[in-house]
């Protein structure tokens, strides 16, 4: 591939990969996402992130749109534990446009005093629609089963800490935060480095900000269960801190949790679907950080069975410490090929190198393969002597 790497005199790291396609990805992100908030501030990044579309010193609300959108271009952003990103696809002519609309929304958000409150009532109603979403707040409540308050906790916050929230904190952590030394810009398109530089070294942001370390997330492993009326499914989770997250650990998960529950081959989905027809919907899931990782095991399924699913769910994690050196083979030819079919976005493949550059290095993208075949059955027969579990459902 085609990638450089830039570390501007302002301190912005800068990432590019060409492409031979006329649409571009432009991507901004700062290093600080949920899991650097205190209990008080819960849901501060997800905030921020929504006030920053609600207008500049050079642009109102509209006008942020509109000139995105005009050329062809789709704007959107999102909060992640470890990062807040805004990102621009659009073709790739118009690589300016991009870059000065989310230069400007990024650090020179105004956070109007009339906004903030409006926005604080639009989060609310966020929060509410993932908790009537049983599957949502199924694997919202599995990651407070596995983590203490503040990092357990829904990144988007309480209506109580949302509420709670002053223009006056907002803007003070945004501009304590959203800084070019704590941000990283990546460019994904049929665009040249230099025409990239030049744009990003007219951004001037007179002030140092101040990074906040992450507070330290504390484990725990909770299992209870959640009655409501209004649901005629039960949704069960079963979560599993994976701590063996850095260097190899990570490619390991990855492995794993494709043989057990990634698609209709998998073994959780031939056990539990296919075999009993106990389910419509089963799978395994991975969040993994710099400080943190857990997989879980999800499934939908008639109150009266959740027991046997969980028991039988439990069995293959187990069996998985007795898999064979074809299915792994085979295990990592799929990994590898999902990646590539993910790589294809321009999207995808911006949002993995800048989470990649802030937990490490960007480069270690483009050695996926090699470490996907690094792992060993030994690596995924460690995961699987994991016997301590979290879980919770939400039962009619």
């Amino acid at each position: 591939m085609k990638f450089k790497k830039k570390v501007l005199a302002n301190g912005l790291t800068v990432l590019h990969e060409k492409r031979d396609v006329p649409v571009t990805t432009v991507m901004l992100a700062v290093k600080y996402g949920a899991a650097y908030e205190t209990a008080e501030e819960k849901g501060i990044a997800h905030f921020i992130e929504h006030l920053c579309f609600k207008g500049t010193d050079k642009r109102d609300v509209k006008q942020i749109a509109d000139e995105v959108e005009k050329v062809g271009g789709d704007l959107n952003a999102f909060t992640h534990e470890e990062i807040t990103a805004y990102h621009v696809k659009l073709p790739s002519e118009h690589l300016n446009i991009a870059m000065d609309v989310i230069f400007d929304i990024f650090f020179n958000a105004n956070f109007p005093d009339a906004e903030v409150e409006k926005e604080g009532n639009v989060i609310c109603e966020e929060i509410k629609m993932y908790r009537d979403n049983p599957r949502s707040h199924v694997l919202d409540k599995i990651k407070n089963n596995l983590y203490e308050k503040p990092f357990g906790e829904f990144i988007g916050g309480t209506k109580e800490t949302v509420k709670s929230m002053t223009r006056e904190q907002l803007f003070e952590k945004h501009r304590a935060v959203y800084i070019p030394k704590n941000s990283i810009l990546c460019v994904v398109g049929n665009n040249n480095l230099d025409e990239i530089l030049k744009l990003a070294e007219k951004v001037s942001v007179d002030r140092d900000g101040k990074i906040s370390p992450v507070p330290e997330i504390k484990l725990q492993t909770v299992k209870d269960v959640e009655k409501r009326g209004d649901i005629h499914q039960a949704n069960l989770a079963l979560g599993f801190h994976f701590p063996i997250v850095g260097e190899k650990g990570r490619y390991a998960a990855e492995v794993f949790s494709t043989i057990l529950g990634q698609g209709m081959s998998s073994k959780l989905f031939s056990e539990v679907r296919e075999k009993r027809g106990l389910v419509y919907g089963v799978k395994s899931e991975l969040d993994l950080g710099k400080n943190y990782g857990y997989m879980i095991i999800w499934a939908g399924t008639d109150p009266e069975k959740v027991s046997q699913v969980m028991d039988i769910s439990l069995k293959e994690y187990a069996k998985m410490g007795k898999i064979t050196e074809k299915e792994l083979s085979e295990a990592k030819v799929q990994v590898i090929g999902n990646r590539r079919v993910e790589s294809e976005g321009s999207n995808d493949t911006a949002v993995n190198l800048i989470l990649e550059e802030a937990v490490g290095n960007a480069e270690d993208y483009y050695e996926y393969e090699k470490n996907i075949n690094s792992v060993t059955l030994e690596d995924i027969k460690e995961l699987a002597k994991i016997s301590e579990y979290a879980s919770f459902s939400l039962e009619p």
